[in-house]
């Protein structure tokens, strides 16, 4: 029989669906530094950010013959070595695409209409209701704004889809295609699909209201970056920690650069430093993107897929 570790958890549906196919899967928590002599005993592992699957533990695991990411990120995984020792790596690309497009404009119209901060300071004991409607009055909607998002694989596709659906003018950022189509769906089923051509990252920066970024990994965003956006812009990163360099966007906070900002990502996982996580203009979480009942539950039927697929071929 296939052994599977879900080391950092799987869906009670993914997990059912491999049970049913044969597999038996052991979703206890292993240890990091307990996994060098531990993982060898099954055949494949699933991981989500938490588990590291370094070129050491792949080369103390000989039986292993499958690596599985439950999410978008590989960047956890040696999986350049792992594909070397004949290991191939698995990711759930399509999974959380949506979940992660609509945790970004919650944060857009948190920040839009300040209610990061009066909701807070509302519910607080000493919250003056006069005084917070005073300074919590002059909100934004997003209707009519210009949103770049930079890097249109399927979450940015997600995030054009809600763009777009707001009234929004879409600027899409794409080092690897000129175009893509965005297909909206309505409830009377029709769908209407709007081809967006890709602009330059500079172009798409200078020209937004709103910028989400979606892209694997890198030093994207820092202080020349900020200067070319425009005054009071509203950013946000879902992405990776470190896409968007944190001196430089404390910076441009506490000057107004930029008007607000949205983190679920963070350089310092799982302590961020404080002056971020403090600061009034930025509004947090815990990177929960793909935290949705129904995105696990994709993740979960994708992973099954997966593996499936994979031990179908031995």
């Amino acid at each position: 029989m296939i052994r599977i570790l879900a080391n950092d958890g799987i869906a009670a549906n993914g997990q059912q669906l491999l049970e049913d196919a044969g597999f038996e899967v052991d979703t206890k928590k292993i240890p990091q530094d307990e996994l060098m002599t531990k993982l060898n005993d099954y055949d494949a592992i699933i991981v989500r950010s938490a588990t590291k699957v370094r070129k050491d533990l792949i080369d103390a695991s000989p039986n292993l013959k499958a690596i599985l990411r439950g999410g978008v990120g590989i960047d956890n995984i040696d999986h350049e070595y792992a594909e070397s020792k004949g290991i191939p790596t698995y990711n759930t690309p399509a999974a959380s695409s949506d979940a992660v497009a609509e945790l970004v404009f919650g944060h857009f119209f948190a920040l839009s209409r300040f209610l990061h901060r009066s909701n807070r300071e509302l519910t607080a004991t000493d919250g003056d209701f006069n005084k917070l409607k005073k300074a919590y009055g002059e909100g934004q909607q997003l209707r009519g704004r210009t949103l770049a998002i930079i890097g249109f694989g399927r979450i940015g596709i997600a995030a054009a889809r809600i763009g777009l659906g707001l009234g929004m003018k879409v600027l899409p950022v794409d080092l690897y295609k000129d175009s893509d189509t965005v297909k909206l769906s309505f409830a009377d089923g029709r769908d209407i699909d709007f081809k967006l051509d890709t602009v330059p990252l500079d172009e798409a920066i200078s020209q937004a209201d709103y910028i989400t970024i979606h892209v694997p990994g890198g030093n994207l965003i820092g202080t020349e970056e900020i200067g070319k956006m425009k005054d009071g812009v509203i950013i946000a990163n879902t992405s990776r920690g470190g896409v968007i360099n944190e001196d430089a966007l404390l910076q441009a906070l506490n000057s107004g650069k930029i008007a607000g900002a949205a983190l679920d990502v963070f350089v310092g996982e799982p302590t961020p430093r404080r002056d971020l996580l403090e600061h009034p203009r930025l509004s947090v979480s815990p990177h929960i993107g793909a935290a949705t009942g129904e995105a696990q539950d994709n993740i979960g039927v994708e992973l099954f897929e997966k593996i499936r697929d994979h031990f179908g071929k031995q």
